[in-house]
């Protein structure tokens, strides 16, 4: 298995630079299997969002359609998709995978009353505000 960094990942979900598109694509396409890390997700979403100016529907294709791939192996398929769904119904994509991958602990708190608003305690671990 291979694991690929953000750059490779904006690169094939964009297409701006056809000469870095073909390398990530071939990558992409050919590698048996590509484990994409939950950080290079989270900076993924940010890059698209911030310096491509994706909304919200473009990038949970975009990803949807990255994860989908037979050969992409993510550390946890359950949270990820979890998470695009809370960010889908207007959650911080950051906050919906932190709370995501905290589906083991009790509760998670934080001072940010908007995560608390948006996805409050629809997770096995409710956020708590502080």
């Amino acid at each position: 298995m291979i694991a690929v960094d953000t750059n490779v990942v904006v690169r094939f979900l964009t297409r701006d630079d056809e000469w870095q598109y073909g390398k990530a694509f071939q990558v992409i396409r050919n590698a048996p299997r590509i484990f994409l890390s939950d950080t290079v997700i989270l900076e993924t979403e940010w890059v698209l969002r911030h310096a491509y100016g994706f909304s919200r529907t473009q990038i949970h294709s975009a990803m949807t359609a990255l994860f989908g791939l037979e050969n992409i192996v993510l550390r946890d398929s359950r949270a990820i998709s979890t998470a695009l769904a809370w960010y889908m119904a207007g959650s911080d994509f950051a906050n919906a995978l932190h709370l995501a991958l905290c589906a083991h602990c009790q509760e998670l708190y934080t001072f940010d009353k908007a995560f608390v608003r948006h996805i409050g305690t629809n997770s096995k671990c409710p956020v708590r505000l502080l």
